[in-house]
């Protein structure tokens, strides 16, 4: 068919597509801010989730020229982390500098609940950050570049009309490869031609508490930690939505599982079956292709996989992040 002059000089150019047109008809769930962070983590987990905005009613008391919801934040499994270890004191980070931290530790040593809203962002790495409809999936895939996990595409009347995730924009981008011919080439080079699956591997040993897991994992700043036998073979690992199970029935008593037996457990609760007598572990090699890697990743509904070697060591973790680099280099 022939070009149609005037009407576009790129017929396959996926970085103009509107962000918008990825989050069609979603149902948003949204957290008030007064709501106790155990059932933010039970809204989470009922609702299939790992994110959710958090937002402050309108004093009504106050007129106010916009009477509609100000949205202060968002909760992920990472700030929930980051509220176990402040709360069971088993942090080392800096809780003498930060009047939030102590106004929990305060609540939950008088038995008050702890509102969402104190611990939005908690981690640190999970600011509110938001776009307008009419902004381009290249610059959606630039933010999450940047250590953005989603983003809120905003209605202009304030409210949000969707949340925008790194996996939706994976998975699109995957299943249309064949419509943009820059990200199918891409997706059969290999993870080590791109530079990929290299990286420190954050591990714990099978006998390891879970809390030190969790530890490990929060001052590391990574979304997973490796479970490893005493030889350094990878037995499992631990990832931040596995703390759903924690809190899920209040069952903080995991926490002082061995991580090998918590991982075991938490599999056995996904349901999670692969035919073999030993833990479920979704890796690649470094001589997978990206293509490859993505679709293990999406088929697993996981938000990484372990790169292992020839003898089954984890060389390096491969996340939704290290995915969105590549694409967001071409993207420029």
């Amino acid at each position: 068919m022939a070009h149609r002059e005037g009407i576009t000089t790129r017929t396959h150019d996926w970085s103009m597509v509107p962000a918008s047109s990825l989050i069609e008809d979603q149902d948003v769930i949204e957290i008030d801010g007064d709501t106790p962070v155990e059932v933010a983590c039970s809204i989470l987990v009922n609702n299939n989730i790992s994110s959710a905005p958090v937002f402050k009613s309108p004093d009504r008391s106050t007129p106010t020229i916009h009477s509609g919801k100000s949205y202060i934040g968002c909760i992920d499994y990472a700030d929930i982390i980051a509220y176990l270890l402040v709360v069971l004191k088993s942090s080392t980070a800096d809780e003498s500098g930060s009047l939030g931290i102590q106004d929990i530790v305060k609540r939950a040593l008088q038995g008050q609940s702890v509102p969402v809203s104190m611990a939005s962002d908690l981690s640190q790495n999970n600011p509110f950050c938001s776009i307008l409809p009419e902004a381009t999936l290249a610059s959606v895939v630039d933010e999450f570049a940047q250590r953005i996990r989603r983003v809120c595409v905003m209605n202009p009347d304030g409210q949000i009309k969707g949340v925008l995730s790194q996996s939706t924009v994976v998975r699109y981008l995957y299943e249309n490869r064949q419509q943009f011919p820059e990200i199918d080439k891409l997706m059969n080079q290999t993870l080590r031609e791109l530079h990929l699956g290299e990286s420190e591997v954050i591990s714990v040993y099978s006998d390891t508490p879970v809390m030190e897991a969790l530890n490990k994992m929060y001052h590391s700043n990574v979304s997973s930690v490796a479970v490893l036998d005493a030889g350094g073979l990878l037995l499992g690992n631990i990832s931040l939505s596995d703390v759903k199970y924690v809190l899920k029935s209040f069952s903080h008593r995991l926490l002082w599982e061995t991580s090998l037996r918590f991982a075991c457990s938490i599999r056995e609760n996904q349901g999670i079956e692969d035919g073999q007598d030993r833990l479920p572990v979704f890796d690649v090699r470094l001589d997978t292709t990206f293509g490859f890697a993505i679709a293990k990743l999406l088929a697993t509904e996981a938000h990484h996989v372990w790169v292992t070697d020839k003898s089954g060591r984890a060389i390096g973790l491969l996340s939704l992040r290290d995915i969105i680099k590549p694409l967001s280099a071409i993207s420029i």
